[in-house]
């Protein structure tokens, strides 16, 4: 499920981010240019962000999971990923170092609850988590999804 969404076109990897504002516009444009959604999304998720409480999309270990309202300009699912180096701060928070963040694009709440399950099996799985974060290339991404059987 996650390999299906999380396409290599979709993963990019940044040097020197200079902000989370950034970081956000950096893992959405992938799904803005293939039109799983619009900027409007982007605005809504950098909006999200930016209100008291927004560092909720910090999942722990250095990953945090963009997202907003389907209504806020998804036009079909997806999920992108952007590493980062250095970390950023999500919020300009030092308690919330992030060295890679995704943005997930959900048409319903099902779509949503499903990806964040699939998510949860990557991130408590130690090596799946290591191998994420000290990925270099699309294919060291996507080849730690499937160690965990997510490509069924």
């Amino acid at each position: 499920m996650l390999s299906e969404r999380l396409t290599p076109d979709r993963i990019r990897f940044a040097t020197d981010v200079g902000s989370w504002q950034q970081a956000i516009a950096l893992v959405a444009q992938p799904l803005v240019e293939d039109g799983s959604i619009t900027a409007d999304y982007v605005d809504a998720m950098t909006t999200a962000i930016a209100a008291p409480g927004g560092t909720y999309i910090d999942l722990g270990f250095g990953f945090a999971l963009a997202h907003a309202r389907p209504e806020s300009g998804v036009v079909r699912a997806g999920l992108s990923y952007l590493q980062v180096r250095p970390s950023v701060l999500l919020a300009d928070d030092a308690a919330h170092p992030i060295d890679v963040f995704l943005c997930l694009a959900a048409t319903d709440s099902g779509e949503h609850i499903q990806t964040m399950q699939a998510l949860a099996n990557v991130l408590t799985d130690e090596d799946a988590r290591a191998r994420l974060l000290a990925a270099t290339t699309p294919a060291d991404v996507t080849s730690a999804l499937p160690q965990i059987g997510l490509n069924a």
